[in-house]
């Protein structure tokens, strides 16, 4: 694999696997181009929310807007240039309120492959 750069353009960003809400993801980098992690983007639309198990160590940089991660210990918003980090097996509800998110993400391993 060769140094690229990538931008919100480049991503298909398609219905996030196994829910309804208006949150779409679009990766870039995954398994299919033989690196350990997957990187894309995210976009959460107003008013939405995902729950999940995280299946992976995931890095989520806020690049738009606001969102909330919800877990056992508490609740934390994070808005534009501010990053979160949701450890494998971590419980969280992310949910966007009257502003939609623009995200990048950052995973090891790769999700795609943890929700099959």
């Amino acid at each position: 694999m060769k140094v690229q750069k990538f931008s919100i353009n480049d991503a298909n960003l398609v219905r996030s696997p196994g829910q309804d809400a208006d949150i779409y993801v679009g990766n870039l980098v995954d398994e299919r181009h033989g690196g350990p992690i997957t990187i894309g983007y995210g976009r959460y639309a107003p008013h939405q929310t995902l729950t999940e198990t995280m299946a992976v160590d995931d890095v989520m940089i806020v690049l738009e807007g606001r969102l909330t991660v919800s877990t056992a210990a508490g609740t934390i918003t994070a808005g534009q240039g501010e990053i979160v980090y949701m450890p494998n097996g971590e419980a969280v509800t992310i949910a966007t309120e009257e502003d939609a998110a623009l995200t990048a993400y950052v995973t090891y391993p790769h999700w795609a492959e943890a929700h099959r």
